[in-house]
């Protein structure tokens, strides 16, 4: 099982970033998947998820009405669409296979996103 995150950078406050994570290695289709943060200093903060069925999406009050999260099943790929965003998003961003309940049984390597004027 592979998770391979892409998209992180710099951007400034109100800006926007679109995260991908690339998976492999087991059926993407069938999972649930979500986006964990980690900010400096502090614990991984869930951020949403997606489950593998209808595509119902779920997401923390903290992004909910900025962040989008996708999946395209053909391509094996999960999308995290951040807009308006604020200092306070800037973390390590992690795509994790979640096997229900939050429970992560697979993590990328993260992609860095600094939101810094």
């Amino acid at each position: 099982v592979q998770l391979e995150e892409s998209g992180g950078g710099m951007v400034q406050p109100g800006g926007s970033v679109r995260l991908s994570c690339v998976a492999s290695g087991f059926t993407f289709s069938i999972y649930e998947m979500s986006w964990v943060r980690q900010a400096p200093g502090k614990g991984p903060e869930w951020v949403s998820s997606i489950n593998s069925g209808e595509g119902s999406t779920y997401y923390a009050e903290s992004v909910k009405g900025r962040f989008t999260i996708s999946r395209d099943n053909a391509k094996n790929t999960l999308y995290l669409q951040m807009n308006s965003l604020k200092f306070e998003d800037t973390a390590l961003y992690y795509c994790a296979r979640d096997q229900g309940g939050s429970d992560y049984d697979y993590w990328g390597q993260g992609t860095q996103v600094i939101v810094s004027s």
